[in-house]
């Protein structure tokens, strides 16, 4: 949790909404709660985690980030 007034403390999950909303749900339209939390799942552990780059970890993946690390 952040501090009362303290943007800077939730600056990583704002971006990380940021990236949701921009790069997946407003290109979506759910019918139902269970089919955007499957998506939203699916973008997530599929995309986001997997396949994106991430500039704050020199341009990997976090799963590419973490295997990286477990080497070294």
């Amino acid at each position: 949790m952040s501090r009362k007034g303290n943007c800077w403390d939730n600056s990583v999950v704002e971006s990380f909404f940021g990236s949701l909303k921009q790069e997946h749900i407003f290109f979506c339209d759910f019918m139902t709660r269970d089919e955007a939390r499957n998506s939203v799942f699916e973008w997530i552990e599929g995309f986001y985690n997997r396949e994106r780059l991430h500039s704050t970890l020199g341009f990997l993946s976090p799963e590419q980030y973490e295997r990286k690390m477990k080497v070294a």
